[in-house]
């Protein structure tokens, strides 16, 4: 009861890949690849419009020769990283509804996956085992459970199933596919509002919002004291040091990146507010109408 997808590197084995997970360089991508032209964080599986995707969080994706920033993954395409470096992609499985999550201020979201809960400064979900997440809930199908960091609990959940966390109640229920999609364009056209504070920015958009702090807050308050286009390397130096070593900056970087875009996407703000191109350049991207407020 969740959608996902088979992907190889051509020849290889399968992976099964699910909303959220990545592909890349990382050692904890979902299907890691050993391969210096790839990226760390290379693509990103996204559960978009009821179709699952593969979006480009660095340079490009090519099929047939055209490059492109997403993919509809469907059964028999090739999708091409790098010379050499393809994907196959096999089953693809959309069923008519999946297992998500509900409660007081959480709209309904799938479970795929390892997922952690936060419940301020607003509730949300994030992708994996995140430090200092006030739950987190994992299994598949119907089968699910969920552990309480602070307190050591640990329960089965089933569907129907409702659990509480420091006096907030969730449930497990089922989700329309489509309902579970992450809209294909978010926060629509509506202009964004930014206020920045160093340690943490606020974003409202539409009827979205979150608040951003630690690093992911850092880098949009480096980039809009850079005023424009910075190296990667520039900014990873501000934000660490000078003196860290070039091989473990990037990583740190890139997980960095796709932590804030993750959590843009996951509040409904759009998520190409900062964007890392294919030169190794990291750009805030404001458009018409979008306001800034500055109180650094």
């Amino acid at each position: 009861m969740r959608a996902h997808v088979s992907i190889s590197v051509a020849g290889g084995p399968p992976h099964l890949l699910v909303h959220g997970d990545l592909v890349g360089r990382l050692r904890t991508a979902r299907l890691p690849i050993d391969d210096p032209r790839v990226s760390e964080a290379h693509a990103l599986v996204s559960l978009r419009g009821g179709e699952l995707k593969l979006l480009a969080l660095r340079g490009r994706l090519r099929v047939d020769g055209q490059a492109l920033t997403s993919v509809v993954l469907t059964p028999g395409l090739r999708i091409s990283l790098a010379p050499g470096v393809d994907l196959d992609v096999g089953d693809v499985v959309l069923p008519e509804e999946v297992v998500g999550l509900v409660g007081a201020g959480l709209p309904r979201q799938p479970l795929d996956g390892v997922r952690s809960l936060f419940l301020r400064p607003r509730p949300r979900l994030e992708v994996g085992v995140v430090t200092g997440a006030d739950a987190v809930l994992w299994g598949e199908d119907d089968a699910y459970r969920v552990r309480l960091p602070a307190t050591g609990e640990e329960r089965a959940l089933a569907l129907g199933d409702d659990f509480t966390v420091a006096g907030v109640t969730l449930s497990l229920v089922p989700i329309r596919l489509r309902d579970a999609s992450v809209p294909s364009t978010l926060g629509g056209a509506a202009p964004l509002h930014l206020i920045a504070s160093y340690d943490t920015v606020q974003l409202h958009q539409s009827e979205f919002s979150c608040v951003i702090g630690g690093i992911g807050a850092r880098i949009v308050c480096e980039l809009l004291d850079l005023g424009g286009p910075v190296s990667w390397e520039v900014l990873a130096s501000e934000l660490w040091g000078a003196d860290e070593d070039r091989a473990d900056l990037r990583p740190r970087f890139d997980m960095a990146m796709t932590r804030l875009r993750r959590r843009l996407r996951g509040s409904g703000i759009r998520d190409d507010l900062v964007v890392l191109t294919g030169t190794g350049q990291v750009e805030l991207v404001l458009r018409t109408g979008d306001r800034v407020e500055d109180r650094l």
